[in-house]
């Protein structure tokens, strides 16, 4: 692993560019998914835009969880260390008050600020290797993840459209 005063090689710059572009650095295509998220209440997060589709809160813990499990295979950490019980998509809570939102996104704040230390530990050769306990390299893992970011982002914008 690389000692963590080393300035990260080319590859890992780019991916860390790519992260934060998607997550919260200003790009040129649009909001981010925590520019997505900016400002929102608790109220604007519990609405949907149909029956049985995704909230706002259930996207941002779900988004949360994945930036968890990249950073696992990434590290080979251990399953069932997320905060929240269970995997992938996560029970909304009936009613949701300002300070239970606000641990949703500091949940999603934090696991990002992990996985981008994560990133920052691995060796440029390492990224075409596959991850711990899978069949995706790294490389892939890591685009996949700062795509997933700007998918949600752009559901949520629409979300936030629809209910209006």
């Amino acid at each position: 692993m690389r000692a963590s005063n080393q300035t990260p090689g080319p590859e890992i710059q780019i991916l860390m560019r790519l992260l934060e572009e998607a997550y919260l650095r200003k790009a040129w295509h649009g909001p981010n998914l925590r520019g997505a998220i900016r400002g929102l209440t608790a109220d604007s997060a519990l609405k949907r835009p149909a029956p049985g589709r995704h909230n706002i809160w259930e996207i941002v813990v779900h988004a949360a969880y994945w930036k968890y499990a990249v950073r696992r295979r990434l590290l080979g950490e251990k399953r069932g260390t997320f905060a929240l019980k269970g995997s992938n998509w996560f029970r909304c809570p009936d009613t949701l008050t300002e300070d239970s939102w606000k641990v949703a996104v500091s949940l999603l704040d934090k696991e990002h600020l992990l996985l981008r230390e994560a990133i920052l530990k691995i060796p440029p050769a390492a990224l075409y290797t596959a991850s711990f306990g899978g069949k995706t390299d790294n490389l892939t893992l890591i685009c996949g993840i700062a795509s997933h970011d700007l998918y949600h982002a752009g559901q949520i914008q629409l979300i936030k459209r629809l209910v209006r």
